[in-house]
Order: C-alpha cells, then sequence, then structure tokens
C-alpha cells in the first residue's frame, strides 16, 4: 500500500515562498509519476503541477507556470513543491498524488494514491 504524506504547508504574505514536500512510502518510488493539485473552499480541486516517472518531464497550471517547480528525489521518496511569488488566489488545501504510470500527468482521476493535504494560506 502507498501512502503519501504532505508537509511544509503554512501562513505566508504575498509575494513569499513556500517548499510543499510529499514522503512517499510502501513501494519504489521511483516507479511513480507524481502530481500535485489543490482545492480552495467552494472550488473543485485543480491540478498544479506534475512530474513524470523518471522525473525527465514536468507540466504546470496556466496559473502557476514560472512561480512553482515540481521536483523529486528519489533515494528520499520525495517530491516537492517549490512555491514562489505566492498570492492570496493560491491559497488552498494541497494534495499530492501518485500513480504507477510513466508519464506526467494533469487528469485526477489518474491517480491511485493521494496524502491527506496540506494547507497553505496566502495573506494580501
Amino acid at each position: 500500500q502507498v501512502q503519501l504524506v504532505e508537509s511544509g504547508g503554512g501562513l505566508v504574505q504575498a509575494g513569499g515562498s513556500l517548499r510543499l514536500s510529499c514522503a512517499r512510502s510502501g513501494a519504489t518510488f521511483n516507479g511513480y509519476r507524481m502530481g500535485w493539485f489543490r482545492q480552495a473552499p467552494e472550488k473543485e480541486r485543480e491540478f498544479v503541477a506534475a512530474i513524470s516517472r523518471s522525473g525527465g518531464s514536468t507540466y504546470y497550471a496556466d496559473s502557476v507556470k514560472g512561480r512553482f517547480t515540481i521536483s523529486r528525489d528519489n533515494a528520499k521518496n520525495t517530491v516537492y513543491l517549490q512555491m514562489n511569488s505566492l498570492k492570496p488566489e493560491d491559497t488552498a488545501v494541497y494534495y499530492c498524488a501518485a500513480d504507477y504510470g510513466v508519464l506526467a500527468s494533469r487528469t485526477a482521476s489518474e491517480y491511485d494514491y493521494w496524502g491527506q493535504g496540506t494547507q497553505v494560506t496566502v495573506s494580501s
């Protein structure tokens, strides 16, 4: 059974930075593609960023492109989301997701495993 645990969320002022981490346990980490999604109050869950199994390709939502960076460290079984130039509209619960696939995917339904989420709040 794959387990995902997010950390690194918190309260930050607009323009600030946070780095989210997602630690995975239960199977060989480098056999999974990974993604980050977020859900704001009263809104649907939306795609943020994804990374392929190899780490060689990444995708970003237009709203975060140029500000967020997804990366993975297979030796540490961890995927990261570096978030810079944060805006109040980035406020949400952020979830990491994993799937035994190869290519990066922005489709939530393709991911089999989800973390419990970590709250990110950006004040104006």
